[in-house]
């Protein structure tokens, strides 16, 4: 700044200086300034010029000088400019190389991939299911939260995939943001979640959708610490520039008329990235979630998953690696695939544990606590045993499996699933029965097992009870349970001298992810609607029944014909579905109710 003053003060003086006949006092020179120049002998007008041509010569050198300062700050700020758009380029070529779409696989493992799936005598239509299948959430807005299905095929997929969706948009909104949640906190830290679907942005659905995929892919992950994301080359790389819009229409573009009949034509498509970082594959996953969008997303997480367990230990899981994962004729997703995604192993069973057979065979069953659980249509008909671990997952969200679809059932309130003292109770009660039970879900026991079940629940019948029930050589849950009914709870029975069994009432969803026609307010004019359904139902939990609360009704009949009368006037449900019965296999006597249409499980 002070440089500036003085070349205006000597551009000034200078240009008064040639105006005027007298010349201005001129500025006190530094010592030797005019070396060599004698003053006195200069004549007032000769002195004048020249301080003239010095101020002006000092003017412009000191203006020549700021010039020079100009140009090189100039220079400077190209450079700076230069070093800018260079990190840019960097960060997007480092950006293309993080999300490249990864490696080529062998031909042989793919060949014995679309094998273990599909195989050898697939037909051309349960292909075209798993190959028309994307991952994409309802535009209904009714429905939005909801992830569609259009294929009859990969319910299994999109359901248990929905399922984890519903657990970050319900229990973990405020939180999409951070890429790292992995569900350190105990439910018991979290109060009652959201159910206000309407209000969720495409942004929080992506992200959840996001974090449920990479919490799957991690599980069935080895040890739980690395996954293996299944793209498609050449296209995940081009991701990182353009708008969503732009890469789903060429994804769809590219696809178009691209058919997936053999393991060759996976094989020219199928790349893979393994991450031991969630940050990493939640970044990754983000980025190419256009591929998951497309027709082929379904079949893309599903090989995701297996190739995150690994195909050695997936054939080592099952009871019978012989037959596909698909099931024929109609393309279903078998329930190893189901378990897969639920507790990280592909068992195709659905109690607890192992089953040992004897002889050094055994079946497997779901190893360990769930995130999200597994209720059956199959259980209410006696055709299977779901274990404690489906039954109560640590959020109160379920796969509902029925014998030809899957849909889920969930709550926001995870109070539903607390238990009072005789719940608990029955269920530590259960799980010692079950453990004995290698009937595969028959409801038996033998004698040595019931022996370890009085030991292990601490139950204490009397001498003569316990020959009673043994005297068969085989033990039935059902006679056991009206045994400890009877049976006071201080000696480890279920009788209450209270009578305070506990009545529950609690709201919960049931969402169908299969898009079905509906009206659309303009009768007989475009077509009608397709889109999936939520249904919201009432459920009350009525107290537990006792033989005294039999005995009760029984007391006032006057024949037996009125006992059954009696009998049957115990709480029925209001409303009845096919999803009631499943209902029923978690809260045994639940009452339920809905409005509108019944609620559909197929």
């Amino acid at each position: 700044m002070a440089t500036n003053r003085d070349e205006e003060d000597d551009l000034e003086m200078a240009l008064r200086m040639s105006l005027q006949g007298s010349p201005p006092e001129a500025k006190r020179s530094k010592p030797g300034d005019f070396a060599g120049v004698s003053v006195g002998d200069e004549s007032a007008e000769a002195r004048n010029r020249r301080l003239q041509r010095e101020l002006m010569a000092s003017a412009a050198e000191k203006r020549i000088r700021a010039m020079g300062k100009a140009k090189v700050s100039e220079e400077e700020g190209e450079r700076s400019r230069k070093r800018d758009e260079s990190t840019k380029r960097e960060d997007r070529v480092e950006r293309k190389v993080l999300f490249d779409s990864g490696e080529e696989l062998s031909l042989s493992l793919v060949e014995e991939l679309f094998g273990m799936i599909f195989g050898g005598a697939v037909t051309k239509d349960v292909l075209a299911q798993w190959c028309n299948q994307g991952i994409r959430f309802s535009s209904d807005p009714e429905t939005s939260m909801g992830l569609v299905q259009h294929e009859g095929g990969p319910c299994g997929v999109l359901a248990t995939l929905q399922a984890y969706v519903l657990k970050y948009l319900i229990f973990f909104r405020d939180h999409l943001g951070n890429p790292d949640i992995t569900v350190p906190f105990g439910k018991s830290q979290f109060s009652k979640g959201s159910d206000d679907f309407a209000s969720i942005s495409d942004e929080s659905k992506e992200r959840a959708l996001v974090h449920a995929m990479v919490e799957v892919l991690f599980l069935c992950g080895t040890d739980k610490k690395q996954a293996v994301v299944t793209s498609l080359g050449g296209f995940a790389q081009d991701l990182t520039e353009g708008g969503a819009a732009e890469h789903k229409e060429k994804i769809s573009n590219i696809l178009d008329g691209m058919l997936i009949e053999s393991a060759s034509d996976l094989h020219k498509l199928l790349r893979v990235k393994t991450f031991t970082s969630r940050r990493d594959a939640f970044h990754h996953l983000t980025v190419v979630m256009p591929l998951f969008e497309s027709r082929l997303g379904a079949l893309l997480f599903l090989v995701s998953a297996l190739l995150s367990r690994g195909l050695d230990l997936i054939q080592a899981d099952r009871d019978d690696p012989s037959q596909p994962l698909v099931t024929a004729p109609f393309g279903h997703a078998s329930q190893e695939i189901v378990n897969l995604l639920l507790c990280g192993e592909a068992v195709p069973n659905v109690f607890d544990g192992k089953m040992d057979l004897g002889g050094g065979m055994s079946l497997k069953g779901i190893p360990a606590n769930v995130q999200v659980g597994f209720l059956s249509l199959l259980e209410s008909l006696n055709l299977c045993k779901v274990g404690q671990y489906l039954k109560y997952p640590q959020w109160p969200i379920w796969v509902v499996g029925s014998e030809s679809h899957y849909t889920v059932l969930f709550a926001s309130d995870p109070s539903v699933q607390e238990e009072n003292e005789l719940e608990q109770r029955e269920s530590q009660i259960r799980r010692a029965f079950d453990a004995q039970d290698q009937s595969g879900g028959g409801g038996f026991i033998s004698v040595e097992g019931f022996h370890q079940v009085l030991k292990d629940a601490n139950i204490h019948f009397s001498d003569e009870q316990v020959e009673n029930m043994c005297g068969t050589g085989f033990i039935v849950w059902s006679e056991f349970w009206q045994a400890l009914l009877e049976l006071d709870k201080n000696l480890g029975g279920m009788k209450d001298p209270s009578g305070l069994m506990g009545k529950k009432m609690f709201d919960i969803y049931h969402f169908n992810g299969i898009a079905k026609s509906v009206a659309n307010g303009n009768e007989g004019v475009g077509r009608p609607m397709q889109r999936p359904r939520l249904c919201k139902l009432s459920v009350v939990v009525p107290p537990r029944w006792t033989p005294e609360d039999y005995l009760a009704g029984a007391a006032s009949c006057r024949n037996k014909d009125d006992v059954v009368i009696a009998l049957n006037d115990l709480p029925q449900a209001n409303q009845h579905a096919p999803l009631v019965d499943c209902i029923r296999t978690r809260w045994a006597r639940a009452t339920c109710n809905w409005v509108g249409d019944a609620p559909s499980i197929v």
